[in-house]
């Protein structure tokens, strides 16, 4: 039996893979040996282009060799220290360079490992803020509908996708839920009627309930799990400003849009937003090591520090917070980001990438298309002209993508939305072929129905 088999058959014994249907997995295995630029190779020599980064985190393509030495050089030093009572030297370097490059007026830095813990942080984080300054009443989250924010239950609890999140209603705190800005579904189909409608009726919820609400958590400027759906403009600032208005705090949740995804190092750049805290991980350290941070303002940090007695103190932390070999992988990340030009280059190259995708209006079943810089998400329908959707039973968009693999490139679908987030490093010959890759997935599948 060949090596590749032996791993085939562990694989269907022993695994249990996140976001899957196993049974899918035992029809259509596959096993990833190597990667180098934007492509990966599997365990019988298939490469494919990377076409979701990863899951949406690598940056500068893989085997990247400044992220490569920066751990070699972290290894012989030390892996691993705690932070709980002390810190080390990569964790506190990268602090001061993140509050640097994130907005104005967020200055602490609280490490964690993924971007679901970075989300609970913030949620745990601005309901204590409120209880330290005496207001015990404010406990309840505004949330997007169609939002994610990760799989942990607080996570879970702001989130509002019912594929995933409807079977542990039961397990979960209430939240208000009020509507996205979902413009290709919406009625007039009018950005601008979208968004005024749907800040209405945010500052309805606000107005009735902000006496309860600690805070309105978004992702901001493109949802990404919900469908890679894209805010019209003036919506973040706007729900900025109903957030002053009624003096609740605002979360924006930068785990998949931060690090130069939407062409700006931060999605909440793009309308000078400022949020309260801020969530990261994902690009923050190339797609090499999991760090994840919660970002806050002083105003936040100061409600905490006190003598012990007041049991003000923010009681959480994990093993791994501060890892030496993550931090110090994030900080060549963001070498990089400056020595390689990498915002710009992204603008240019989502130029590109929108007069490509612009191609692929041709096809009967496509839709909408939605980008924002590397970010770009094609929704399927059974028919154009009404957009009606295909039944969901049916998995469009996954055929598409297991056609896409068959021609050479890896993504993964959100219902009958196709996924394209290629890294951050691709060439514009790369990105063209892989477009063109998956509008012939697109086409043969689509055709075949």
């Amino acid at each position: 039996m060949s090596k590749h088999q032996q791993l085939i058959d562990k694989s269907r014994k022993y695994l249990w893979l996140p976001f899957t249907q196993m049974k899918d997995y035992e029809k259509d295995p596959l096993i990833i040996e190597s990667g180098s630029g934007v492509k990966v190779k599997d365990t019988e020599g298939n490469e494919y282009y990377d076409g979701f980064s990863s899951v949406w985190l690598n940056v500068h393509g893989h085997c990247k060799r400044e992220l490569d030495e920066a751990i070699r050089m972290q290894l012989e030093k030390i892996a691993h220290s705690t932070l709980l009572g002390m810190t080390n030297i990569p964790a506190t370097e990268l602090a001061e360079q993140l509050v640097h490059i994130t907005p104005d007026g967020l200055e602490r830095v609280f490490y964690s490992d993924s971007g679901a813990e970075a989300v609970e942080i913030a949620l745990k984080m601005a309901f204590q803020y409120w209880c330290n300054k005496g207001v015990r009443e404010k406990q309840k989250f505004v949330t997007m509908r169609n939002g994610y924010h990760g799989d942990t239950i607080g996570a879970v609890s702001v989130g509002s996708i019912d594929i995933f999140h409807q079977i542990y209603q039961p397990l979960l705190f209430d939240s208000f839920k009020v509507s996205y800005p979902y413009v290709y579904r919406h009625p007039s189909s009018n950005p601008e009627i979208c968004r005024e409608e749907c800040l209405q009726e945010l500052k309805a919820t606000l107005e009735r309930h902000h006496r309860e609400i600690a805070a309105v958590i978004l992702e901001p400027m493109i949802q990404g799990a919900g469908g890679m759906i894209t805010m019209p403009q003036g919506f973040l600032s706007g729900v900025e400003s109903l957030c002053r208005e009624y003096d609740v705090l605002l979360i924006a949740d930068e785990v998949a849009t931060g690090f130069g995804r939407t062409g700006r190092m931060f999605a909440c750049d793009h309308e000078g937003v400022r949020p309260d805290i801020m969530t990261i991980a994902k690009g923050i350290t190339g797609g090499y090591l999991p760090v994840a941070a919660t970002i806050t303002t002083g105003q936040i940090y100061d409600a905490f520090y006190a003598d012990y007695r007041e049991l003000k103190t923010f009681f959480h932390g994990h093993s791994y917070t501060g890892n030496q070999l993550g931090c110090a992988v994030a900080l060549s990340n963001l070498e990089l980001f400056k020595k390689e030009n990498v915002i710009e280059n992204v603008r240019k190259k989502s130029v590109f990438i929108r007069k490509e995708l612009k191609t692929l209006h041709d096809l009967e079943h496509v839709g909408d298309i939605r980008q924002l810089g590397f970010m770009a998400g094609i929704e399927l329908v059974e028919e154009k002209e009404t957009k009606r959707p295909y039944e969901w039973g049916r998995r469009l968009g996954y055929q598409v993508t297991l056609k896409m693999r068959q021609l050479g490139m890896l993504s993964r679908p959100l219902g009958d939305t196709i996924v394209f987030m290629p890294p951050l490093s691709s060439s514009e010959e790369e990105l063209k072929e892989m477009i063109r890759i998956m509008k012939e997935a697109i086409f043969q599948i689509t055709e075949d129905e």
